[in-house]
């Protein structure tokens, strides 16, 4: 997955990433202060914004391929089992009872099948938002701020199911946070964004632990680390 001299103006703001390569089934963070640009680069290659100018190469990757999970997911107005269904359905996807009952119960909602979406808490639909991408295996998965609405028991069962999958069918991983601590322990690279550019690439020591840039060093002052 490679982007090249991306660029999109939205009012005022600038996004210019000249040169943006993800490696395949790698778990990849992307961090900043607000309005860096992270979410809006995470629309833009998820198709959500069209770039002004750039090339975003995903290989033989389709959108069928790409899930994304959103800060405040939207739920269908039905039942928590049946959010789980939509995906399978609209990708014509065999639907199992058992497969749905599994992811159910990954992400902590044992119980609540029956449970009208919309009631769910926040971080109960964040849950679902989770599954409802995972369920149907996707090759690419975007997580934008999805821990952050996350009991710490959530985020540890989150770290938990991303663990697993990377061990039996790896995806590639793009996760927005700003839970430093969790980045750290998850992703195998980091990307810093600043004033809508990537600012620097590396591992987590590199990025988190060991630069000596000054806007970074100051972000991470805001955002304090866990060893």
């Amino acid at each position: 997955m490679k982007i090249i001299k991306l660029e999109k103006k939205i009012g005022d703001f600038q996004l210019n990433v000249n040169d943006l390569c993800l490696e395949e089934k790698k778990i990849h963070g992307i961090i900043g202060n607000n309005g860096s640009g992270k979410s809006t680069l995470i629309k833009l290659m998820t198709g959500l914004l069209k770039p002004d100018t750039g090339v975003m190469d995903f290989g033989a990757l389709t959108k069928r391929d790409i899930v994304i999970t959103a800060p405040r997911p939207y739920m269908l107005h039905d039942t928590v089992y049946n959010n789980l269904t939509y995906p399978l359905k609209i990708r014509k996807q065999i639907i199992k009872k058992e497969t749905i009952m599994e992811w159910i119960d990954r992400c902590g909602l044992s119980g609540k099948e029956k449970q009208y979406a919309p009631s769910l808490s926040s971080g109960e639909r964040q849950k679902l938002s989770l599954a409802r991408a995972l369920i149907f295996e996707p090759e690419v998965i975007f997580i934008d701020e999805t821990m952050a609405n996350m009991d710490p028991d959530s985020v540890v069962l989150f770290e938990q199911i991303i663990s697993e999958i990377q061990l039996k069918k790896p995806a590639t991983w793009i996760i927005v946070s700003h839970q430093l601590t969790h980045i750290y322990k998850l992703c195998e690279c980091i990307h810093f964004m600043d004033a809508g550019s990537i600012l620097a690439s590396g591992t987590p020591d590199e990025i988190l632990l060991n630069s000596d840039n000054p806007v970074i060093r100051q972000y991470l002052s805001k955002y304090m680390i866990g060893n």
